[in-house]
């Protein structure tokens, strides 16, 4: 499944983003700790330079906390950045974000002016319900729909806080591929964007390899089926879900799948880690390595080169 949206607000959300970022002390970067990888935007560490970065991986309540221990050493390795877990409903903890961003920006003299903090995330992450936290009344509009801030806002937040509230917004490509499903799952992407059964045949997959017990548990799977199509279908038996004929209704079984995920119904499950990722990234470049020598190749067999 290739996934190219890039919507024009997004493209604008960018432009207006970069425009503004030199001017920023510091950045806060929301991340789902279930995919701390495929919802980083690839774009920010291009247009932050050396300003210091937090990497909030939000929703830690939902996330398998294992793996989340590790992604918060892996991230950390990139210089300048500091890299923390928040519960959604923990408001104590949103307001420690708040002493770490002074921590990291203190000077030798005092501040003469507010502290200029750019918060970033992509679609549905919990961008909106951290700055209405940190504020302490509702100044950003919430939604389950990905893309629910369209415009740039400055916020104003205690202790001389200016807090710079943008757009969520996806890349131009979601690549390595699988980065594209895993945004899918967790309400990323907007369910027009593709095929609602293929992400939710790429979560049964992942979730027959990396957490059977969960699908054994909760839809009374056993024996286990050994693929993924084969987990949806015995779903559908499981829950009567057929449709003329009697044909296994995946389109509710994909429902059931996909909800109860971002629910948490399924417990804590997060759907990649470090390795996961090295070795996607590994294996892209090799393609991409590939592909341009047989791109080269073919421009030298051209008759006249």
């Amino acid at each position: 499944m290739a996934i190219n949206w890039f919507p024009g607000h997004m493209h604008k959300a960018r432009k207006e983003i970069k425009n503004v970022m030199p001017q920023m002390d510091l950045i806060i970067e929301v991340l789902d700790a279930r995919i701390p990888f495929s919802s980083e935007n690839p774009l920010v560490p291009g247009l932050r330079g050396d300003t210091p970065l937090i990497k909030v991986l939000n929703k830690r309540d939902l996330a398998d906390p294992a793996i989340t221990e590790r992604w918060l050493a892996w991230l950390q390795r990139e210089r300048g950045v500091t890299a923390i877990t928040l519960c959604h409903n923990q408001r104590q903890e949103a307001l420690d974000i708040l002493r770490l961003a002074q921590t990291l920006t203190a000077g030798p003299h005092p501040r003469t002016r507010a502290l200029r903090v750019m918060i970033l995330g992509i679609p549905n992450v919990g961008k909106s319900t951290l700055i209405n936290t940190l504020a302490g009344r509702s100044v950003a509009k919430t939604g389950n729909e990905p893309a629910v801030t369209r415009a740039q806002q400055a916020i104003k937040l205690p202790d001389n806080i200016l807090l710079y509230d943008t757009p969520g917004f996806l890349w131009p490509k979601l690549s390595p591929e699988a980065c594209g499903y895993r945004l899918a799952v967790t309400g990323a992407i907007r369910s027009a964007v593709l095929d609602f059964e293929d992400v939710a045949l790429f979560e049964a997959e992942y979730l027959l390899q990396a957490y059977p017990d969960r699908l054994r548990a909760r839809y009374g799977l056993d024996p286990l089926p050994d693929t993924g199509l084969g987990v949806m279908d015995a779903i559908a038996a499981k829950r009567r879900f057929f449709s003329r004929g009697g044909v296994p209704d995946l389109h509710k079984v994909s429902e059931v799948l996909l909800n109860e995920f971002r629910a948490g119904t399924l417990g804590r499950i997060s759907l990649e880690t470090p390795e996961m990722v090295e070795r996607e990234l590994r294996e892209a470049a090799e393609e991409e390595a590939r592909k341009a020598a047989e791109q080269a190749a073919r421009k030298q067999a051209r008759p006249g080169t």
